[in-house]
């Protein structure tokens, strides 16, 4: 399936190693002590941790292996236009969040996005949720845990099987210890070794490949696996014109509604996952803020994470003793930013980048774990299997359901194994799960007009449609098992239109089912939709304690961030 190298450490990177483990389970066995409820262990216990921590934990937790292995797989595979996933694909629906949609999460009291479901519309649209989100965490738990044993393989020669099984054992010990508190802290450690693990990657690589100028020269002289030249890797937007003329085969439509609107906003404005995080601010001010303090390295992450990958296809041809990592015949994207910190990065520094690695993963499956947990236990244990039962028993069944949701995400692993850049595979999930959910949040947040009838006919012919799409369309050997009536230039593309086609189908048919059924009285409504409810803020508050005036801050950089990229 992959092939080892062999790595010989140092005692220094095994030193390295060993301390944050150490570090990681010592703070689950701190917290454990602090666990004497359900909602401690699911919820943090209440509002309580500092702004700081949960802005740096709502990055963290989507900086997991997808962010890592992924986008600089994506970087390999498509170059800078892979920025997009942050600049187009994040930051307007982080900003969006922040402003508009956590009042409505934090005001509500919810405890879930299914649960807000369910007092916006009613119980099966929670239901519905509740069990699409719980397959979607376990999917991006299991990619997660598939990238660390592709690692501990890699690095170590370690048996696949056992790597992904070591794996999963870090993981379920200091979340089972101290639930999500435990994960939020960790998270915070995890990303500052994710930097400190990277940044230096992504200058060393640039520097051996003659810096941006000259990286840039060599790659217009190259010629890559899909026919097209170099240049295309170091332009932002100057070849979307057409789907051919770029590797990853979308046109500015596809990128712009596809990746920008319906795949980002429905990621970011619906996850549990990253909402979570938010919900643990000790104030609503502090809610908002989360997300947008959290947009200020969100921005920046490119350079770390991508750049590297760009590097690879010019350092390949160097004549450095690099090679880019093969599988089945084709190039192995995802094993691109490993390969390069094996060849390059000195000891120690080995051992940092290792350490960061292993962060990011456990980052992703600790993050995904959690969510599931709560979804599972509130959503669908306590709501639909044993309601009323003493709180005590909830705890227990979120312990429980930490080690069914590690086990299923070893199945998830596996199922990883066939993609050769497993962004491709989490997109896919995103379009399935989050593009129609989307749909139901926008007309749910800003259209009292929308009933819960609307909403749940729309999630399920929205999912509907995704499947067809995929089951009609092929793209690098992927779907079309249903037929094959268009093929598509890359996964990437694929994902786009199959996200497009279930938003899109989800909002029509919620609009039209909302017109047909009786709405719901507009007091029964107030704090749940938008103009029927007071945000709020606190006139004496300082600019940067404002949502309005960071997310302006963060919208100029991200405009430059563009042009200069384009």
């Amino acid at each position: 399936m992959c092939y080892s190298l062999g790595l010989k450490l140092a005692p220094i990177d095994y030193f390295i190693l060993a301390l944050y483990f150490a570090f990681v389970l010592g703070i689950g066995w701190r917290l454990r002590k602090k666990i004497s409820t359900s909602g401690d262990f699911l919820l943090t216990g209440g509002h309580h941790v500092p702004v700081w921590i949960t802005s740096l934990a709502f990055i963290a937790a989507n900086l997991g292996a997808q962010e890592l292995i992924g986008m600089s797989a994506s970087g390999a595979k498509y170059g800078i236009m892979t920025a997009h996933f942050y600049w187009i694909g994040a930051i307007p629906a982080i900003l969006f969040m922040g402003i508009f949609m956590m009042p409505f999460y934090y005001g509500s009291k919810a405890r879930s996005v299914p649960e807000y479901l369910k007092m916006r519309f009613d119980e099966k649209t929670r239901a519905f949720n509740a069990f699409t989100f719980a397959v979607m965490t376990i999917f991006s738990s299991g990619i997660s845990m598939y990238a660390l044993g592709l690692l501990l393989h890699l690095v170590l020669g370690w048996d696949f099987n056992t790597s992904v099984l070591c794996s999963a054992a870090i993981v379920l010990i200091y979340t089972f210890l101290g639930g999500l508190t435990s994960a939020i802290y960790n998270e915070v450690l995890q990303f500052l070794l994710i930097v400190a693990g990277f940044a230096p990657l992504a200058v060393l690589s640039i520097s051996k490949a003659g810096g941006w100028g000259g990286m840039t020269e060599r790659l217009r002289g190259m010629t890559l696996p899909s026919g097209q030249a170099g240049d295309v890797m170091t332009h932002a937007w100057k070849y979307m014109g057409s789907a051919g003329d770029n590797p990853m085969g979308v046109e500015i439509f596809g990128m712009v509604a596809g990746l920008g609107f319906v795949l980002s906003f429905g990621y970011w404005c619906t996850n549990f996952l990253v909402v979570q995080r938010a919900m643990a601010a000790p104030s609503m001010s502090a809610a908002r803020r989360t997300p947008l303090i959290g947009a200020f390295p969100k921005m920046f992450i490119p350079f770390i994470v991508i750049v590297p990958g760009i590097a690879a296809l010019v350092l390949a041809k160097m004549n450095l003793g690099y090679d880019l990592p093969m599988k089945n015949g084709g190039y192995d994207y995802d094993q691109v930013i490993t390969t390069l910190m094996a060849k390059f990065y000195p000891a120690g520094m080995l051992g940092v980048g290792l350490t960061g690695l292993m962060a990011s993963f456990m980052s992703g499956m600790a993050g995904n774990v959690t969510a599931f947990n709560t979804v599972w236990t509130y959503d669908i244990y306590q709501s639909y299997i044993k309601p009323g039962a003493p709180d005590r028993h909830y705890l227990n069944v979120g312990r429980a359901t930490t080690v069914v949701g590690v086990l299923l995400s070893i199945g998830a692993a596996y199922a990883a194994t066939r993609y050769n850049n497993i962004m491709d595979l989490l997109q896919l999930v995103f379009g399935f799960v989050n593009a129609p959910l989307f749909a139901a949040f926008l007309l749910g947040m800003f259209w009292k007009r929308g009933t819960g009838h609307g909403a749940f006919t729309g999630l399920i012919t929205g999912t509907t449609v995704a499947f067809f799409t995929w089951g009609l369309t092929l793209a690098e050997g992927k779907g079309g098992f249903l037929g094959v009536v268009h093929t598509f230039p890359s996964v990437m593309a694929q994902n786009f239109w199959v996200a497009i086609f279930a938003f899109t189908t989800s909002f029509v048919v919620a609009i039209a089912v909302s017109l047909m059924t009786a709405p719901r009285p507009p007091r029964e409504l107030e704090g749940l939709v938008y103009g029927l409810t007071k945000i709020g803020q606190d006139p004496n508050a300082k600019w940067y304690e404002r949502p309005a005036p960071l997310a302006v801050v963060v919208s100029i950089v991200v405009i430059i961030l563009n042009i200069w990229f384009a």
